[in-house]
C-alpha cells in the first residue's frame, strides 16, 4: 500500500513528524532530527516489496517483515539502497532493538512506535497527505511552550529550541551580542531566519535570528513564524524591565536625596518623636545594634546594596544629552564602570566605591580618575558622557558635601572628560562659560600681543608659562629652547602681558585659553 499526497508544495519533514506530528513520543534509533521531506508511506509485510520503493517513503514493516532481527535489518539496507525517509516498526516485533547500531550506520532512523504498526501507517499517510496539519501541531507546541517560559529570554529561545529540530536560534542585540542562545544561529552558510523583536516603543530592541540545517522546502516559513510567536513576550519582558528599572531608579534617587539632606546619619529620638506628632510613622523601636539596623534608609540602601561604610570615592557622569541614556548607562555602568551604584542625582549620575585602602593611598583620586576615564572610552558606552571623581568621604554622613564638590566640577567638564573635583582649573571653567562671551574682552586685553603676534608663537608660550610652573617645562611642551622662552618672555612683558603679575595672571590666563581653544578663528595650538 502506497499513500502519496495528491497535491503538496510544501512536505512533512521526517523530524517534524518525530517531534509533533503524529509519532511523537516515539523511540527512535539513528539520526532522529533528519530533516529529509517525507513524501509517501509504504506498508511492507513481505521484504520483495521493498525492492521497488520510492526514495522520500516512509517504511512501515508488518508480517514476516517484521518477525526477526535479521528482517528489519534487511529492511534497513533496502531502505538506505533507496533513500527512503524511514523505517517504521511497532515496539516488541523481532527485537526492532537490536537493529540500533546498523540504523546508525546507516543514518536511516529506525522508528519503534507503541501499538499497532498499521495505525502508525495510517497516521504518517494522514499527516503525509495534509502537512500543514503537522505544521498547525508544530506552532501550537510551541505558543505552549512559550507561554509556559514566561518573559525570560533564556527559557523562550529554550523553548525555541524544544520545538525547532535542526535549528541553532539566538537572541541578538543591536550591537551583534548574542543575549540568550547559541552562536551557532549567526552561521552565514546555513539557512537563515531573522525576526525583528521591538520594544515597547516601537524601535529596535533584539533580533530573533535562526539557522537551520535543513533544507527542506518550507521549513524557512515555518521557523519564521515560530519565532513570531515570541516576540510579544520579549516585548514583555522588556517592557517589565523598564518599568521596573524606571520604579527602582525613582525610588533610589529619592532615597539618595533624604540621605544626603539629613547628612546620612539615622534620625535620633528627637526627629522621630517630631515625625510622630505630624502624623508620620516613625521606625519601631528595635534592640540597639548597627545603625543599618534600626534606621529604615540605611536599611534601604542596604537591600539595594548599597555601601552605607566607607571611606568613599565619588563618581558623578553627565550626559551630553539629559533626555537619553538612563537604559544605556545602567547596562554601561554594571559592565565598565568602576563600581558601585549608579544613581540619578541633580542632572547628573552618581555612584561611590568603598576604598579600603583609601587612607593609606597616596593619591586614591588618580586611581579613581584613570577608572572612570577608562570606562567613558569604552565601545559600549553609547552617549557621550562629561565626568568627575571626589572624595574622600568617610561615610554617609559625609556623602553629601563630596557629591556637590563632584557634580559642580562635572557641571563644566566637556564631554570625554574627567575631571577631579579638587583640581577644576581654568579650562573646565571656561566650559561653563560661553565663548563668544569671553572673546571680546579677551581679545580687548591682549590686542598689543595679537597685534605683534604674527605666528601665534607669543600667544602659546604665554599660555605655556602660565600652565607649567618653570621656563624649561614651558619649552618641553612648546618643542623650544629654554633661552627661546625667556627671549620671548621679556616680548610679552615688554607688550604688557607679564605672567607673573598676580593682578593679572588669571585674566591672561582665561583671556589665552579663549583665543587658543576658540574653533571660529583662534590662533591654533598645534
Amino acid at each position: 500500500m502506497v499513500r502519496e499526497p495528491v497535491a503538496a508544495d510544501r512536505y512533512l519533514t521526517l523530524a517534524e513528524l518525530l517531534q509533533h506530528g503524529p509519532l511523537a513520543g516515539v523511540t527512535t534509533y539513528g539520526p532522529a532530527d533528519r530533516t529529509v521531506d517525507v513524501r509517501a508511506v509504504r506498508i511492507a509485510d513481505h521484504l520483495d516489496a521493498l525492492d521497488e520503493l520510492q526514495p522520500h517513503t516512509a517504511v512501515v514493516l508488518t508480517g514476516v517483515a517484521a518477525s526477526a532481527a535479521w528482517t528489519i535489518e534487511m529492511a534497513l539496507r533496502k531502505a538506505w539502497e533507496h533513500a527512503a525517509a524511514c523505517v517504521v516498526v511497532a515496539r516488541g516485533a523481532g527485537n526492532a532493538e537490536s537493529a540500533a547500531d546498523l540504523a546508525e550506520r546507516l543514518g536511516v532512523p529506525l522508528v519503534v512506535v507503541v501499538g499497532s504498526a498499521l495505525d502508525a501507517a495510517v497516521r504518517i499517510a494522514s499527516a503525509v497527505a495534509q502537512p500543514e496539519a503537522g505544521r498547525t501541531a508544530l506552532l501550537a507546541t510551541a505558543a505552549r511552550r512559550i507561554t509556559a517560559a514566561g518573559p525570560r529570554p533564556v527559557r523562550i529561545v529554550s523553548a525555541l529550541h524544544a520545538v525547532l529540530p535542526s535549528t541553532d536560534v539566538a537572541l541578538v542585540a543591536p550591537s551583534g551580542e548574542v543575549i540568550a542562545g547559541r552562536s551557532a544561529a549567526l552561521d552565514a552558510g546555513a539557512v537563515g531566519v531573522r525576526v525583528e523583536v521591538p520594544d515597547p516603543e516601537g524601535g529596535p530592541l533584539a533580533v530573533l535570528a535562526a539557522s537551520s540545517r535543513s533544507r527542506v522546502a518550507g521549513w524557512e516559513s515555518t521557523v519564521r513564524e515560530v519565532l513570531g510567536l515570541a516576540v510579544a513576550p520579549l516585548t514583555a519582558w522588556a517592557a517589565r524591565e523598564r518599568l521596573t528599572s524606571e520604579r527602582l531608579g525613582l525610588h533610589a534617587s529619592g532615597l539618595l536625596v533624604e540621605l544626603v539632606d539629613r547628612g546620612g546619619a539615622a534620625p535620633t529620638p528627637q526627629d522621630q518623636e517630631q515625625g510622630q506628632d505630624q502624623g508620620r510613622h516613625p521606625a519601631p523601636e528595635q534592640e540597639p545594634g548597627p545603625a543599618e539596623e534600626r534606621d529604615p534608609l540605611l536599611l534601604q540602601a542596604v537591600a539595594l546594596g548599597w555601601p552605607v561604610r566607607g571611606p568613599f570615592v565619588v563618581y558623578v557622569v553627565r550626559p551630553a544629552e539629559q533626555d537619553r541614556g538612563a537604559a544605556l548607562l545602567a547596562s554601561w555602568w554594571s559592565r565598565t564602570g568602576p563600581g558601585g551604584p549608579l544613581v540619578a542625582y541633580q542632572g547628573c549620575w552618581v555612584a561611590w566605591e568603598r576604598q579600603d585602602d583609601l587612607p593609606s593611598a597616596r593619591d586614591p583620586l588618580a586611581r579613581a580618575g584613570e577608572k572612570l576615564r577608562a570606562a567613558l572610552v569604552h565601545p559600549s558606552l553609547l552617549v557621550p558622557l562629561a565626568g568627575a571623581v571626589a572624595g574622600p568621604a568617610t561615610d554617609l554622613a559625609g556623602l553629601g558635601p563630596v557629591l556637590a564638590d563632584a557634580v559642580a566640577a562635572v557641571s563644566v567638564t566637556r564631554p570625554g572628560t574627567v575631571v577631579r573635583a579638587d583640581r577644576t582649573g581654568p579650562e573646565q571653567l571656561l566650559a561653563a562659560v560661553p565663548r563668544d562671551v569671553l572673546r571680546g574682552p579677551a581679545e580687548s586685553l591682549l590686542a598689543a600681543l595679537l597685534e605683534a603676534d604674527r605666528d601665534g608663537s607669543l600667544l602659546r608660550t604665554l599660555a605655556a608659562v602660565l600652565d607649567v610652573a618653570t621656563p624649561s617645562a614651558a619649552a618641553a611642551r612648546l618643542g623650544v629652547h629654554r633661552n627661546t622662552v625667556t627671549a620671548r618672555v621679556e616680548r610679552l612683558r615688554a607688550l604688557g602681558c607679564d605672567p607673573e603679575d598676580p593682578s593679572l595672571r588669571l585674566a591672561l590666563h582665561l583671556a589665552c585659553r579663549v583665543l587658543l581653544d576658540d574653533p571660529s578663528g583662534g590662533p591654533s595650538t598645534s
